[in-house]
């Protein structure tokens, strides 16, 4: 009788558990649904006064305003300019190139910090640390005006630089690295210096495939961050041929009337290369998550 009841209780735990996680996936990715059906929804939809939760019709009015709207070279490398094409692809194609430098200088960088933070001894490695620590709870506001002048000082103000580097030494990366590389054994290390290997080889051989599930999942935070990151992006470009789609799409709304389709159509690309990454990332953030779990 007890055996029984016993095994009643997971297959009940399973089956709440299941609903929840129903119920709350419907509610995130119902935003998702709303953008892509709008995207597809002809005006009339758009503007009903009543909610149409599938388009009547579906039509592709709302992506040719959006690629008609503008136009802009696909790419500048200083006086020389790429073909024209439709502004909202060149501005996919610096959201693109900003999330992507962003994502792999600061994977590199944390990952090297929170390696030596964690495995070497060094005079002031616990000041380093708190630190880090602290900055993770500074609000980027308060450090924006020195950061302008900082940018503007080195010329890169007004380029998608100006948005890159000041990801690059993203605190919460370090902090995250170095969390994954305390689980790196000792003897591994010690090991591979008896056998002659350097600082460099150690690190690219052994410590790196080690904390590849951390990496992983820094690599899609760093996307994220660095793609969602309206307010500096919106501070430090000016041009709209260095616009992202975010700050692009936004000056596409008029003053006195706003063209939903058009943000609708813009929101939904947008949205392609983050569903992209997290698709091919997911395997080493599931990884990463389930061993930042486990530790703690």
């Amino acid at each position: 009788m007890n055996s029984s009841v016993k095994s009643k209780h997971p297959s009940a735990y399973r089956i709440v558990s299941l609903i929840v996680l129903i119920i709350f996936a419907i509610l995130f990715l119902f935003p998702l649904y709303w953008i892509i059906t709008g995207a597809f929804k002809p005006t009339t939809d758009i503007y009903s006064t009543d909610t149409v939760w599938w388009p009547t019709e579906w039509v592709t009015t709302n992506f040719e305003k959006l690629f008609s709207s503008r136009t802009a070279p696909l790419f500048t490398i200083g006086d020389f300019e790429g073909p024209t094409v439709p502004a909202a692809i060149r501005w996919l194609v610096n959201s693109v190139f900003m999330s992507v430098m962003a994502m792999l200088l600061t994977c590199v960088t944390a990952a090297m910090a929170g390696y030596a933070i964690a495995k070497k001894r060094f005079i002031g490695r616990g000041v380093v640390f708190t630190l880090i620590v602290c900055a993770m709870a500074l609000p980027k506001q308060v450090i924006l005006i020195p950061l302008i002048r900082e940018i503007s000082a080195m010329g890169l103000y007004n380029s998608l630089w100006a948005v890159i580097l000041p990801t690059v030494g993203w605190p919460f990366g370090v902090f995250l690295m170095k969390q994954f590389c305390e689980g790196v054994p000792g003897e591994m290390l010690e090991a591979a210096r008896i056998d002659g290997a350097g600082e460099a080889q150690t690190f690219i051989q052994i410590v790196v495939p080690l904390i590849k599930p951390g990496i992983g999942a820094l690599a899609i935070f760093t996307f994220i961050n660095s793609w969602n990151d309206y307010f500096t992006q919106l501070i430090m470009l000016t041009s709209s041929a260095n616009y992202t789609i975010s700050v692009g799409i936004a000056t596409l709304q008029g003053e006195s009337s706003t063209d939903f389709g058009i943000l609708m159509a813009g929101a939904a690309l947008a949205a392609v290369p983050i569903i992209t990454v997290f698709l091919i990332f997911q395997k080493y953030f599931t990884q990463g998550i389930t061993m930042g779990a486990v530790k703690g």
